[in-house]
């Protein structure tokens, strides 16, 4: 039997309710120190674990300290520092040329909202939903692989498509809710309901998801699939 709106709206917001209790103070993992650093290191971390990027970026904004710097960067220069993070070919070509739309087109400062950030090479709807909520407390929703999965696998929706998987979990969560949301289902992603063997018998949401049982149901087994804190540090 298909679920109603109703009903599954109630039961987002419980979900919701058990992953605020698990992941009550929920931060972006990415390091940055102002919206600028935050925009970069989010386009570096496509194809890339933040772990990874946070390692790679200290050097970088050391060096290009502000987007007028990075927009004058040698680009053979941005492509070493970034190497480690993958595919630095085009993201340093992207750091580059939306660090120069920043200045001409925006005045140089980043844009506060989507309709601009998206025209910004290399951003699309996720990066900008980062940018929005943790640099400008602008509410959003980050569909990234994590919350793509945990989306289909609470039955919030069947969608593969990151726009629609966004449209309808807005309809489910409260709009002030959007960017914890978003960053606490990717940590329940990352460290319980992973992709290839979900922690079943270790998830405090068994009740509620529809999925229990796909993943290890066996709790002591299970526990061993948890990841901790220091596994992303």
């Amino acid at each position: 039997m298909q679920e109603s709106l109703a009903s599954k709206k109630i039961r987002a917001k419980a979900i919701y309710r058990s992953l605020t209790k698990n992941y009550p103070n929920v931060r972006c993992e990415l390091d940055h120190a102002n919206a600028f650093e935050l925009l970069v290191a989010t386009v570096l971390s496509a194809q890339c674990t933040d772990k990874r990027v946070n390692q790679t970026t200290p050097a970088l904004f050391k060096k290009y300290k502000t987007i007028k710097k990075m927009a004058a960067a040698d680009l053979k220069d941005l492509e070493t520092l970034i190497k480690p993070t993958g595919f630095f070919r085009t993201k340093a070509k992207n750091i580059k040329k939306l660090s120069e739309k920043i200045i001409y087109e925006f005045q140089g400062a980043v844009p506060d909202n989507l309709e601009e950030l998206i025209t910004l090479p290399g951003v699309g709807r996720k990066t900008a939903n980062v940018v929005l909520g943790h640099a400008f407390g602008i509410p959003g929703i980050t569909v990234d692989t994590h919350f793509g999965r945990l989306s289909r696998r609470f039955g919030w929706s069947k969608q593969n498509d990151p726009v629609k998987v966004e449209f309808e979990v807005a309809g489910l969560i409260a709009r002030k809710e959007w960017t914890n949301l978003s960053q606490r289902m990717i940590w329940h992603g990352r460290r319980v309901c992973h992709s290839r063997k979900p922690a079943c018998g270790a998830c405090s949401l068994a009740k509620l998801c529809p999925s229990f049982g796909i993943g290890e149901s066996d709790p002591i087994k299970a526990k061993r699939l948890v990841k901790t804190e220091a596994d992303f540090r």
